[in-house]
Formats: structure tokens, C-alpha cells, sequence
């Protein structure tokens, strides 16, 4: 897997473009350990009456846009491969997706809000993409998540600390038409939003003293774990201790701390719950559910099961369902083709991109949760409401951020 050399031996390739190294190797880890376990369920795919070699091969984005575009030429030039898979951060993601445009290659992406991935790239519903595919959640459905819990914590109509940066994560957290805000907005909540800060931050007095004069007793966030961190230090010391805290970034991954007894940055924080060993999915190629997926990483890695696992598998059932259905598999035309009609059962739930919300764009179901205490590791997500995901129970009651 992930060989170098032109010679693919008429297989059609599956590329695969992981954070190897740098600072998205949290994100690219469930990638490489899904590449390593499908790669024997993806080695013959029958397409119609016929059956098809296939191959998987990876290349590492370095964690960086330059990165990125360099594997994704990689993977088409030297390996050929016929469909492009990838999650990645930011500027990361986008770049993949570009270069697949720009290539001609079918692309299939998660883990980012579909606004900034559909939008954020430049389409428009009557001029949607042509190669790249994508499915997430939206703005919109972190708003209504986050909403729930902060009606949960303190009743409706409630004002809302915004913790935003002046990168991207803020700017269409409060872009007036397709972002958080006016979602927020339309469930009766006032936001309250200083001045998007630089990242990394050096300090959040102008954010606390608003807060504090505001009246402000639930902050949510798109905030990085350091900067989540030194918020929570710097409002205690002066006394402000919201009733919940809601944060939309960086909380997808188990806390960590930096020394013996300190509370990690994520504790008792509110966050998505996109996928969990408790969610009432199967994988469509081999039958796994979302609890057995979850063992497998834990017994294999020796780490904690994080939630982009359920979607890294999603994303090659995916590509095996656009390489089974495609009129003519061995064409990039036909599996985009196929990408673009495709409705399907996966371990993250089930994606339909026949219906929207805008074309190349399938959604996946959010419920809330929190990073609490937990039984088996030290601390684990609960989920806390759970009322837009069907067949997935509430694990844990919500408790005070204080």
C-alpha cells in the first residue's frame, strides 16, 4: 500500500491523502488504521457482471495546502488513481479538492462544515463542482445542536458569549446568510461577539469583559485546545465561570493533559457527537457496527477510540459503492457520475447525495454531547442529546462547564 511507481497493473486505485506527519496527524491516524484494515475487503470489486483488481495507495499531506496538492498529483500521475479519499483540516481539505478539479479525478472528503467546503471553494447551486464530493454536518446543524444544549443548561433565549477567531472558523461562524449566527439567532438567542482574535492567542481580556458586563453565562466556541485552555484559566481568575461552554473545534479527540491532576482544556466542555461506538450503524462492506469498529481501533492502536474513525471508513465504503455502480469504472467521468447518484447505508450513518442539501454535498446527523469522567478511560463522550440522530440513546445526563 501507498507504493511508489507508475506500474498499477490495470487495478483501479483508491488514493488516499493522510496527515502522515505534522499537525494533523491526529486526523490522518483513524485514516491510515481504516487503509490498513479495508485494504483486503478492497482488492476485487464487482462492478455488473465483471470483477476489478483494486489498489490502495496513500501519500502524506504534510499536514499543509502545498502538501496536499503535491500528494494528490502524486496519487493521479504516478499511481493513476481513478477515485481521490481524504480528511483534513482547514486549509488542507480545500486544497485536496481543488487539485482534484483541477486533475479531473472524483474526490470524496469529510470532517468540514459543507458551507465552507461548498461555498468557501467558490460553487453555487447552479454551478456546482464536477469531480469533488463531500459529506459532513453544516453550520447550521452545529447551531442547532448547540442550541438545544444551551436550552438544556438554562432555558430559552439565552446570551451567548461568541469565542470566535478572525480566521475562518469565525468568519463563517458569523457570516450573516450561511453561517452559525443567524441560526443561533432564529432560536431566540442573543450572541454576543467581540472582535475575532488572532490565533494562537495571548489573551482574551477584551472577550471577558464583555462577557462579564454582558451578563454572558454560556460561551460557545470554535476554538483550538490551547486557546480553549487559556480562556478557562483567565475567566476564572476573574470570577466568570459560564454555566456551559460549547465548542465546535479540536473536541472530536480524547483530552489530554500536560500534568499529573490538571484538568484538560475539553473537561465537561459540550461538543458534536457525529459518530460513536454507540451510534446504530454497519459498515456496507463487511457488516462491522460502529461498536466493533471502535474495538478494533482501541485493540489495534492501543489508543482511544476518536470520533473521525466512523467517517475515514465511511469514506471508502464510499468509494467502493462509486467503483461497484459506475457505468464504466475505469473512466473518472462514470465514478464522479456515480459519486453524484449515490445513497447508501455506512458505519457513520447514512449518506444520500441525491438529496442535498446542495449538489456534490450528503449530510450526516449531529447529536450533543460532553467530554465528562469517565468509567474506562479517563475521560469520555457522553451523549447528552440525542433527539436528531435516530436509534442513538442519550449515555449521560449534561452537567455544569463550571
Amino acid at each position: 500500500m501507498g507504493t511508489t511507481g507508475s506500474g498499477t497493473g490495470g487495478a483501479l486505485t483508491i488514493g488516499v491523502v493522510v496527515a502522515r506527519t505534522g499537525r494533523l496527524v491526529k486526523l490522518g491516524d483513524p485514516l491510515e488504521f481504516v487503509m490498513s484494515r479495508l485494504e483486503p475487503e478492497l482488492r476485487r470489486i464487482r462492478n455488473g457482471g465483471r470483477h476489478h483488481e483494486v489498489r490502495v495507495a496513500g501519500r502524506d499531506s504534510r499536514s499543509s495546502a502545498d502538501g496536499a496538492r503535491e500528494a494528490v498529483r502524486q496519487l493521479v500521475r504516478d499511481e493513476g488513481a481513478r477515485i481521490v479519499l481524504t480528511l483534513a483540516g482547514t486549509e488542507v481539505l480545500p486544497a485536496v479538492a481543488d487539485t482534484c478539479e483541477e486533475e479531473g479525478v472524483p474526490c470524496v472528503s469529510s470532517t468540514f462544515p459543507w458551507q465552507v467546503y461548498y461555498f468557501g471553494r467558490g460553487a453555487a447551486e447552479e454551478r456546482p463542482f464536477r469531480w469533488t464530493y463531500h459529506f459532513c454536518w453544516g453550520l447550521d446543524d452545529i447551531a442547532e445542536t448547540f442550541a438545544d444544549l444551551w436550552e438544556a443548561a438554562g432555558g430559552p433565549g439565552r446570551t451567548v458569549g461568541c469565542l470566535w477567531n478572525d480566521g475562518p472558523q469565525g468568519d463563517w461562524s458569523r457570516h450573516a446568510e450561511r453561517g452559525f449566527a443567524p441560526v443561533a439567532r432564529a432560536r431566540g438567542h442573543r450572541l454576543l461577539d467581540p472582535a475575532g482574535y488572532r490565533e494562537p492567542a495571548d489573551g482574551f481580556d477584551t472577550h471577558l469583559e464583555a462577557f462579564g458586563t454582558g451578563d454572558v453565562d454560556i460561551v460557545t466556541s470554535a476554538a483550538t485546545g490551547r486557546d480553549l485552555a487559556l480562556f478557562r484559566t483567565q475567566a476564572a481568575e476573574r470570577g466568570l465561570r459560564p454555566k456551559l461552554i460549547t465548542c465546535s473545534r479540536w473536541l472530536a479527540y480524547p483530552p489530554t493533559t500536560t500534568g499529573a491532576g490538571e484538568r484538560p482544556a475539553q473537561a465537561n466542555v459540550a461538543t458534536l457527537v457525529y459518530w460513536t461506538p454507540n451510534h446504530p450503524y454497519r459498515s456496507s462492506l463487511d457488516g462491522t457496527s460502529a461498536a466493533e469498529l471502535a474495538e478494533a481501533y482501541e485493540q489495534g492502536t492501543g489508543r482511544q477510540w476518536l470520533q473521525p474513525l466512523g467517517l475515514a471508513h465511511a469514506l471508502f465504503e464510499v468509494a467502493a459503492h462509486a467503483l461497484a455502480t459506475a457505468d464504466d469504472p475505469t473512466q473518472p467521468a462514470s465514478v464522479a457520475e456515480a459519486l453524484g447518484r449515490a445513497r447508501l447505508e455506512t458505519v457513520a450513518g447514512p449518506l444520500d447525495w441525491t438529496a442535498g442539501p446542495v449538489p456534490n454535498v450528503a449530510t450526516v446527523r449531529l447529536a450533543g454531547g460532553q467530554w465528562q469522567p469517565g468509567r474506562r478511560h479517563d475521560w469520555e463522550l457522553r451523549t447528552v442529546a440525542s433527539r436528531r440522530v435516530e436509534g442513538l440513546s442519550p449515555d449521560g445526563d449534561l452537567v455544569p462547564s463550571a
